[in-house]
Parts: C-alpha cells; structure tokens; sequence
C-alpha cells in the first residue's frame, strides 16, 4: 500500500498540466482526422466471439484500403503524424480508408457479455484471436459496407501477425485481400539481440510472477501503470524513447524530441498479458506456433503435447514485406526467412536507411519521402 501511495503521489505531482501537452497528444482518430482536413466516421464491429470493435472510416472514392496497428497499439498510431501520416496520406490522395483495432485497446475494449473490469476471461486473448476473430469481421463489415468484393490491407508488426493467422487458418480470406502491405512482419524471432532476447527469455518467469495477481491487462487507461508511463514520459521523454530503442533499434532522427508528448499520449494503449506471453514463445521456440499451454492441455485442445506450426503454407495472398537494417524487433534475416516459407510474395523491400527501425514504418518522420512512394505504387499496381 506504501508503494502505491508513493506511485499516485509522483503521478500527481509530475503530470504536467494540460496547457503544457501538445493537442494532438490528446485528441481522438476521430478528432485528428477532422483537425488535418478529413471528416471520419465510426462504425462498431461484432466479431462471431461477442468482442466489439470501433473501425475507423474516411470516406473515399478509390477502393478500401484496411490500416492495421501493432502489440498494445491503436489505430491512432496511423494518424499521429498529421498531415504526414499514412491515414492522412491515403485520404488525401482518395483511397476509402479504414483503421481497425483489435480486441482489447481502448477502442476494443466491449464485449456482448464480458466485463473487462471484472471478467477476466476478457483477456484470453492474443494475437491468434485477432487473426480468426477480429481480422475476418473487419475485412467482412468493410466489403459489405463498400459493396466491394476485395480490399488492400497494409499492416504494422502484430498487424502482420494478424493476417498470417487469418490466411493460414482461415483460407477462404486470402482471396479477399488483393494484396497485404507488411511493415515489419512478426512471425519469425530466430535472431533477437539484447536486451529483447533476455527479455523474451524471461517471458515464463514473468508469467509465473503475473499470474497469483490476476493481471490479465496491461496499460488500460487510467491504471497505475498507464498513469505511471505518462508521467514519465511527459517529464523525460527522451528517456521513455531510450527505452523504445531499447527494443526496436535506435533511431532519433527519425523519431524526434517534439513528436515525443504527441507519441506517449497514445501509446501504448491497453492490451492483454497473454498477447505478451504468446509473442514470448515464438521468441524462445523459434516457431511460428499457437499458444503453449502446457503438455496437458496442449494435447487436450490440439491433440499434441506441442502446439502445432501456422501452416503458411495456406497463406496465399499476394504479400509485400517491408524490412528495417536496424529493426531489432524483426530482424532482416528472418524477414528474409520468412521471405522464403510464404508462397505468394510480391516484393521484398529492406528500407535503404541504415537507421531504419521498427517503429519508423508508422512514425517515422520522413515516411512520406522514404516510405509512402513504395505503398502507393503497390496500391496502384495491385
């Protein structure tokens, strides 16, 4: 009880007040969207498991493009650059933009019947749930709405995880989406670099010490944690992206100091242990596997004491993967790897920065010079 009271009393007196954060640390997709010259609707999702999504819409004339975001993310982090963000990019230049969010962040964060305060069982969740639930709702709610029978989707880090579940598991999706824009794609973890390796190798212990507390979600706003982060941030925010760099390659230039407040105002968002634990697995595995529960139950929901591959290849989208030199959460040679297991790879593009890390595909401030030019040519051609 002293260390909590301790955490509040320093969260109290480091936030700054609201005249000191940036305004678009603040606003919502919604109202970013209007503030850089698009008006965007809000549409609500119910995936076939009773999870209720928020899908954010700029209307366009051109066909649907989906925006897909990464672990403990948001749909925010493809808006948060302004005028220079990939939302704002594709609105200018006509596509019909949609921005999903998958179970579990703040605009994800209803169910049919669970209570995420009190159920739980909310949280059984990672990123194989997005892929087999969350993906197809969205991908089926936007053909439906726009009449279309396909769309292009362009997904960030377990945005690309996402996909590769839904094609290996769900084939039937892969012909719905003309073409996947992969922007560091996770599926393979064979060469992790400190720290993120010990932190991977870690990732049982934490689980074991998480689980007698019950702590199924991480980062809700509001919480401890959440309060916490941000007032850390907003007082030192070049050692919060220290730490970033920590685990994806470091970068400042691309990731400059006056970006920082807008950044932690929205990242991260809340998400589930479990999602964290799943990704732990495919670190110390070097597998692209489903969730290891244990011998026992293993073999009792999959018919093996070992959880079995994602067979990719089931995965036959079209696929373009985009890979950073200094991405240390997905490494260029299991990028290229996995270059090799998917059947139906259209390019491969490592990024000619030699800086280039993993979050300089949706923040980055020279995207629309070093990054966009190879999107919209894909979107054009396919």
């Amino acid at each position: 009880m002293l260390i909590t009271n301790i955490l509040l009393l320093f969260i109290v007196t480091s936030v700054p007040t609201n005249s000191l954060i940036p305004e678009d640390a603040r606003l919502n997709f919604t109202e970013l969207s209007m503030k850089y010259g698009h008006s965007a609707e809000e549409h609500r999702v119910t995936t076939e498991d009773g999870y209720i999504l928020t899908l954010f819409h700029i209307p366009g004339k051109k066909p649907p493009v989906l925006l897909l975001h990464g672990l403990n993310d948001c749909s925010d982090t493809f808006i948060l650059r302004g005028n220079s963000s990939l939302a704002i990019t594709l609105a200018n230049k006509g596509y019909d933009t949609w921005a999903g969010n998958t179970r579990g962040n703040k605009y994800a964060r209803q169910h049919t019947k669970l209570n995420p305060d009190t159920d739980l069982s909310f949280w059984d969740h990672s990123f194989h749930e997005h892929g087999y639930y969350d993906l197809p709702a969205i991908i089926d709610y936007i053909l439906n709405v726009t009449g279309h029978k396909t769309l292009k989707s362009i997904g960030n880090s377990e945005g690309t995880t996402d996909h590769f579940v839904l094609g290996s598991l769900r084939p039937e999706y892969n012909e719905k989406i003309q073409i996947l824009i992969a922007m560091g794609p996770s599926a393979f973890f064979k060469h992790l670099t400190p720290p993120l390796s010990l932190v991977m190798e870690m990732g049982p212990l934490l689980d074991q010490l998480s689980r007698p507390f019950k702590i199924e979600e991480l980062f809700r706003e509001g919480s401890i944690e959440k309060n916490f982060w941000a007032a850390i941030c907003n007082r030192n925010a070049l050692f919060c992206r220290e730490l970033l760099f920590q685990v994806g390659g470091h970068d400042p230039k691309r990731l400059e100091r006056d970006f920082l407040p807008v950044l932690f105002g929205h990242f991260p968002t809340s998400g589930s242990r479990k999602g964290f634990i799943h990704y732990f697995q495919l670190g110390m595995r070097k597998r692209f596997a489903r969730f290891d529960y244990g011998a026992a139950d293993n073999f009792e929901r999959y018919g093996h004491t070992e959880p079995p591959d994602y067979n990719l290849t089931q995965f036959t989208m079209k696929t373009a993967l985009f890979a950073g030199k200094n991405d240390h959460v997905c490494d260029e040679k299991d990028v290229e790897y996995l270059r090799t297991v998917l059947p139906n790879v259209v390019l491969y593009h490592l990024m000619e920065s030699k800086t280039w890390n993993h979050y300089d595909f949706v923040w980055g401030n020279d995207m629309p010079k070093t990054l966009y030019p190879h999107i919209l040519t894909l979107l054009e051609k396919f």
